[in-house]
């Protein structure tokens, strides 16, 4: 299976759901609560002049009504990953993560 598809699928299992979007287009209805995920940058070394290791970076956004959200708490404790911000739009919280998968 390719990376970003384990990817979607480990954060499935964290939601619980299938309410989970890699670049969702404008016309997508989103379901809520959701996590929403695009590739923000890469990691790569190298070594012998040739590509030693890389890994994608990923933006991954919950998506809750509910301010005291444990989805957020789930991601943490799943990925470990780098905490962003946390804003209010729309009556609605995000909480932004950014993890190498």
């Amino acid at each position: 299976m390719a990376p970003r598809l384990e990817l979607q699928a480990a954060l499935e299992a964290v939601l619980g759901s299938g309410n989970v979007y890699f670049q969702p287009p404008t016309n997508v209805k989103i379901q809520y609560p959701c996590i929403v995920y695009k590739r923000s940058d890469a990691d790569v070394a190298f070594a012998d002049n040739q590509t030693y290791r890389r890994g994608w970076r990923y933006q991954v956004t919950v998506i809750d009504s509910n301010p005291d959200s444990e989805i957020p708490d789930k991601i943490l404790a799943e990925f470990r990953p780098n905490f962003n911000r946390h804003y209010t739009a729309g009556n609605l919280n995000h909480d932004v993560f950014e993890l190498y998968f």
